[in-house]
């Protein structure tokens, strides 16, 4: 593993590890770069005889996540933070500014940018709860697909009365009224703006078909209901320290 030889060898220049693992002096450099995206701290000697070498405190309390993997964390501490749980938050303050300081600057754009898409409501009715079921998780697996990446959504919906219609969605926004997940969406079979929830979703397939983020002043009630709270705008508080 390329990580573990450059913290093991105290120099180790980008031809000798290409020629070690039979690949080009360009993969490599690009293996590097894509290693400083993730946070390493590789470390470059200028000049003739220079190399390259990973800082040996790395790795002490880190994880090597893929990027799908921490837009994930992070988008769960900032629910967290938000629902103001007494019990176990001290330090996920400090966590969340570790993780965004890992991101380069467009990839910080774009999960603020998510992290805006994701919003917190009141907390589900009794009622509500005693009648819900964790969705399937292909159907999770679907849907966090078409919202990342802002694909419609080929969905089988079953309503409160049991029927079961065919919809063509657009996620635009997520709402969590706890422990309740909806998926507030552009209904093409309406046309016009849908909250649906996600466990009433019996499949979910994302279609390839890519649709722009709507405004929120587009979804008037939809976003307005619930007491709602938007979780995360960018703030002071999200850029490295």
């Amino acid at each position: 593993m390329l990580a573990v030889q450059l913290k093991q060898d105290s120099h180790c220049t980008i031809k000798d590890l290409a020629l070690q693992h039979g690949v080009s002096a360009r993969t490599i450099a690009r293996d590097l770069s894509l290693m400083r995206e993730q946070g390493m701290q590789i470390d470059a000697d200028r000049g003739r005889g220079g190399g390259v070498r990973l800082d040996r405190n790395w790795g002490v309390g880190r994880m090597n996540l893929a990027y799908a993997e921490a837009v994930d964390l992070l988008i769960s501490i900032a629910v967290a933070e938000q629902m103001n749980s007494p019990m176990f938050l001290a330090s996920l303050g400090s966590v969340r500014r570790q993780l965004v300081a890992s991101f380069s600057p467009e990839k910080r754009s774009k999960v603020n940018r998510l992290k805006s898409r994701i919003l917190i409501g009141i907390t589900s009715s009794t009622y509500v709860q005693t009648g819900a079921k964790p969705p399937p998780k292909r159907v999770v697996q679907a849907l966090h697909q078409a919202f990342v990446t802002q694909e419609q959504l080929e969905i089988r919906y079953k309503r409160e009365d049991g029927e079961i219609s065919e919809r063509r969605i657009e996620p635009h926004y997520l709402l969590l009224k706890y422990p309740i997940w909806y998926v507030i969406a552009y209904d093409h079979l309406r046309n016009s703006p849908r909250v649906f929830r996600c466990d009433r979703i019996a499949s979910a397939k994302p279609n390839g078909t890519h649709f722009p983020l709507l405004p929120k002043e587009e979804f008037g009630q939809s976003l307005a209901d619930g007491d709602l709270s938007v979780i995360a705008q960018q703030a002071p508080a999200d850029k490295p320290t």
